[in-house]
């Protein structure tokens, strides 16, 4: 860094400026003013956007550069995208430099990629294919990637034999347009009318589900194509989800083949997990034991695991530790499944109702906070699970003091999670909460000397809840 410091072994003033500027979490930037008074604790979110030209940074410079944002937005053509002060090209993979005033008045689309990420990679076959078709049919359009790739030489290499253009790698026009479009993830495609406006801010997934159908990406013909996944989502059974061409079975120990027909009148569980996933080992524990409570109760229940693992070996090892079925490794409907329900990380759980419809695609949350007791994760469920929190506080005071936090008041409060600063174990829904110093307690905790008889309070076993464990991202490990 070129920059000055506080030195490490000054842990009292480090502490204090902790507690001045609120510091939760890092990265923080506090950015100061000449006279030291605080300009703004976004930092952090005014360099990524802005970098220099933000300096010095106050409010008016930050409102004058949104207002050329917007001044620009409402002025955009292709011109002001994709031309810089020193091009006005974009360029073939055998290096030809083709002019941006030859793509106005197509369709054009920004694919935004990094070649050697696997998603991109995927996605790319995908596109080449539509792209030829759309090409072969005569259609006046366009594809230009957008490389993000921070190495020109890899990039040069897996840019061989793409047959759409692209900008220079490393231009600095290629950061512009991710902050000017506010891009956050891999692959991303943007259309661009022929006036030069924007059509549509990502229509990857788009691409991903339906292919060329989607041409030409416009608002009715995307309302079109939503219509029709309305009426396939209203028809959904669990053999048109889980029955392929080659396969209408699912594995249970030993490979045992169960077929899909012997499920169909269950609850259905898919569990989207990986061996190589710290947060889905870490899941597993809390999953099985609600399977087991459920199974006691309802034999019309049962969970399929569909596994991310990267070979065989991994997928046997893990699957080995789980009472309930599997997809067999590598089965192309994992895939499918995947795209169906727009599964975006791991681990995920999807619940299917008894007649093949999607109930929820959020049951993980459900089985974290409310174990067995989210069964069968209807709405109706959810609600009644509510109410019955709401009505168990009725009684309970709205304020209460404790040794373990004499300095101030705790006040009860709603939190969908936290991990009780007196117990240390995972709560739900209610909590005594001190919000200047992020402090919870769990009611049981809280009440503990002076109300042990109102019964359980949390509403769940202590000792089922899933410990704080590894993390990827978060609570999840996002697709590499």
């Amino acid at each position: 860094m070129p920059w000055l410091a506080i030195p490490f072994s000054d842990s009292e003033t480090r502490n204090r400026l902790d507690k001045l500027f609120d510091v939760s979490g890092i990265p923080h930037l506090v950015i100061l003013d000449e006279n030291g008074k605080e300009l703004t604790n976004e930092g952090v979110v005014i360099i990524r956007e802005y970098e220099a030209k933000g300096f010095p940074f106050t409010p008016e410079r930050i409102q004058e550069l949104k207002e050329q944002e917007e001044e620009a937005k409402r002025n955009q053509s292709l011109k002001s995208l994709l031309v810089s002060p020193s091009r006005d090209y974009v360029i073939r993979s055998n290096g030809e430099k083709v002019p941006v005033v030859e793509l106005e008045g197509k369709i054009i689309l920004l694919y935004f990629s990094i070649v050697a990420y696997k998603e991109s990679l995927d996605f790319t076959l995908k596109l080449v294919e539509i792209y030829q078709e759309l090409r072969k049919e005569g259609e006046n359009f366009e594809i230009v990637m957008i490389p993000l790739d921070d190495e020109e030489s890899s990039f040069k290499k897996k840019f061989e034999g793409i047959p759409w253009l692209s900008l220079p790698v490393l231009d600095k026009t290629c950061a512009k347009l991710v902050h000017y479009f506010e891009l956050s993830a891999l692959p991303i495609v943007v259309v661009i009318g022929p006036d030069g406006k924007t059509i549509h801010p990502n229509v990857a997934e788009v691409i991903e589900d339906h292919g060329r159908k989607a041409y030409p990406f416009t608002s009715e013909k995307l309302a079109e194509i939503e219509e029709l996944e309305k009426i396939k989502r209203e028809s959904q059974t669990l053999e048109s989800i889980l029955v392929s061409e080659d396969s209408d079975f699912v594995i249970g120990k030993e490979g045992v083949k169960v077929r899909v027909s012997e499920l169909v009148g269950k609850n259905i569980l898919l569990y989207f997990s990986a061996h190589w996933c710290p947060p889905c080992r870490a899941f597993l524990p809390k999953l099985i034991e609600a399977y087991h409570e459920i199974k006691a109760k309802d034999d019309k229940f049962e969970v399929i695991f569909i596994s991310s693992d990267r070979d065989q070996i991994s997928f046997d090892e893990f699957f080995s530790t789980m009472p309930w079925l599997a997809i067999p490794f590598g089965d192309k409907r994992k895939l499918s499944l995947s795209r169906l329900f727009k599964v975006q990380g791991i681990p995920t759980l999807v619940a299917v109702g008894p007649t093949g419809k999607t109930v929820t695609t959020g049951a993980i949350n459900l089985i974290t906070y409310h174990g067995a007791d989210a069964y069968p994760f209807t709405e109706e469920r959810i609600k009644e699970i509510e109410e019955h929190y709401e009505k168990m506080a009725e009684e309970w005071p709205k304020k209460v003091r404790h040794a373990l936090h004499e300095e101030h008041e705790l006040d009860l409060s709603k939190h969908a999670g936290y991990y009780c600063d007196g117990c240390s174990e995972f709560g739900q829904w209610w909590s005594f909460w001190c919000k200047e110093c992020d402090f919870d307690l769990h009611p049981k905790c809280a009440l503990s000397d002076k109300d042990k008889d109102k019964g359980d309070v949390q509403g769940e076993d202590e000792e089922k809840n899933p410990k704080e464990g590894w993390t990827c991202d978060g609570d999840m490990c996002h697709k590499a």
